[in-house]
């Protein structure tokens, strides 16, 4: 093999092949993007991004039908898993056998269930709902509670749904709602890389004035529910496309 291989012209004998170390991969679109925006210029596009669609949507309210605290907080319960339109269908219904909390804490699962099957998980609802009725009765003489300490311990209510109470049928704003739009809206505009829904709020509610709070929330819903959908966002008809890391790139 030796007497060969020195026969062979230079051209034509083997060559080891120099290993390449691998190419790094190429940067993510959200890696290129400002890895760590300054704290002051964030607050002051998320005070712009809060202008602009405050112009855009300036009757941007709550879009469960209520009329005092006992039906906004019957209706967030059960808009839990579905929408707000399908809570908006049946709760005439209910609150027409039901008109106070004293009657529907009184009421028989079963006809409650049948009321409310199309929202759906309406068992575990059922269960809440009257739980919740049952509980204002006996622990708050039949006034929905105005706090968020007593707010969450009714059953069926987190944290979400007293700061929905709080925010539209007491003017309270506690905290900011954070529901799937809020949530996938305040990613898409980085405010925060939270998946939490609680990190989420945490890092709202810093970065926008307590007075914003719940209109924070409406905000982002009705611009989550028109615009910015999950799947196919209208960067192009987005009056926030220009402040948005994610515009055209979702």
């Amino acid at each position: 093999m030796a007497a060969l291989r020195k026969q062979l012209p230079n051209a034509a004998r083997p060559r080891k092949q120099k290993l390449q170390p691998p190419a790094k991969p190429a940067a993510s679109a959200r890696s290129r993007r400002v890895r760590k925006e300054d704290p002051a210029a964030k607050q002051l596009r998320a005070a712009e991004v809060y202008r602009r669609l405050s112009q855009l949507y300036p009757d941007a309210h709550c879009e469960l039908d209520y009329r005092n605290p006992y039906e906004l907080l019957v209706a967030t319960i059960l808009s839990a898993q579905t929408t707000d339109k399908r809570v908006n269908m049946v709760t005439p219904t209910l609150f027409a056998k039901y008109p106070h909390v004293e009657a529907l804490a009184r009421a028989k699962p079963a006809d409650v269930e049948e009321i409310i099957k199309s929202t759906g998980f309406f068992r575990a609802k059922t269960k809440s709902i009257i739980g919740m009725a049952g509980a204002v009765v006996d622990a708050h003489n039949a006034k929905v509670p105005s706090t968020l300490a007593l707010l969450v311990t009714l059953p069926g209510v987190g944290r979400k749904t007293a700061n929905v109470v709080l925010g539209n049928a007491f003017d309270v704003n506690e905290g900011v709602v954070v529901d799937t739009h809020v949530a996938r809206l305040s990613k898409r505009l980085d405010f925060t890389r939270e998946d939490d829904p609680v990190k989420i709020e945490q890092a709202l509610m810093q970065l926008f004035p307590r007075e914003q709070w719940t209109m924070l929330s409406h905000l982002l819903i009705w611009h989550g529910r028109r615009i910015c959908f999950a799947r196919k966002p209208k960067c192009g008809d987005c009056v926030v496309a220009e402040l948005c890391p994610s515009a055209f790139r979702v």
